[in-house]
């Protein structure tokens, strides 16, 4: 496709692309917000430099794209409910992200995607990585894809969120959703497991779950499904969390890394 108001530059093939000739802080024109999402279709993930977005265009832009999604187990800003704050500093004993994983799995609807705005990054450090699910899925073998095709599995915040808020007498979010999911626009089939939410496959035994799984989590870190985020201030990742899983590096410790995420309401995995 040929884009008339942006520019995209893909950043590989498989995944990825920055988008310029927008300018984010003000609200989006029917053809500029066609645009981009159709790259975000194709890329998976879109990333933006030098876009100084407070919250009220922050949200403006996450509602162009869908009804704005409260994160189930974390409390957002005050007066921004649908903000979360993405925050690690010298005093953080863990950080939001550090381990493959798709935003909300566990929930009924997972989200559609997730927009994340950073304002301070530390001088090195601080990538996030995304990796490709429809990659992940195409790359196994058709036995494989036949094996995995009818099965599903239990996606539990219970043991993530219990083990930061262990004081809080809260229950978590807990769904089944199938393994192989087709993506609702484009079509295309993709892995949806992760290791942070995923913990059974209910069709199967333990042990043999538990072996499928390590398998679906050892191969989704190939990186030849990734693309890696190299932030600097005042940038913006935005990614379809339907077909993508992306890890936040932690490599930055004692410096800050300080930002926002909007989310966008999804829809039934199937």
């Amino acid at each position: 496709m040929g884009y008339e108001r942006i520019d995209v530059k893909p950043v590989t093939k498989r995944i990825g692309a920055e988008i310029f000739g927008v300018d984010l802080t003000k609200p989006l024109g029917n053809q500029a917000y066609a645009e981009i999402r159709e790259a975000l279709m194709r890329h998976q993930v879109v990333f933006f430099r030098d876009q100084e977005i407070d919250h009220e265009a922050h949200l403006a832009l996450g509602r162009a794209f869908g009804k704005l999604h409260r994160h189930s187990a974390v409390k957002g800003l005050d007066d921004y409910p649908e903000v979360v704050k993405i925050h690690a500093d010298a005093d953080s004993k863990y950080i939001a992200g550090d381990n493959w994983h798709s935003d909300l799995s566990c929930d009924p609807e997972p989200p559609m995607g997730s927009i994340l705005y950073m304002h301070t990054m530390p001088e090195a450090g601080g990538d996030t990585l995304f990796a490709s699910m429809y990659a992940a899925y195409e790359a196994l073998s058709e036995p494989m894809k036949a094996f995995l095709d009818p099965l599903t599995a239990i996606h539990d915040a219970n043991p993530v969120y219990k083990a930061i808020f262990p004081d809080v007498d809260k229950t978590y979010e807990c769904n089944t959703h199938p393994i192989v999911r087709t993506h609702p626009e484009t079509g295309r089939k993709l892995l949806f497991v992760n290791s942070s939410y995923t913990t059974r496959i209910p069709e199967l035994p333990k042990a043999e779950s538990d072996a499928v799984l390590a398998f679906l989590y050892a191969h989704v870190k190939d990186p030849n499904f990734h693309v890696r985020f190299r932030w600097r201030p005042h940038s913006v990742a935005f990614w379809d969390n339907r077909c993508t899983q992306h890890f936040a590096v932690w490599d930055y410790f004692p410096e800050t890394r300080s930002g926002y995420r909007v989310t966008i309401a999804g829809d039934k995995p199937y």
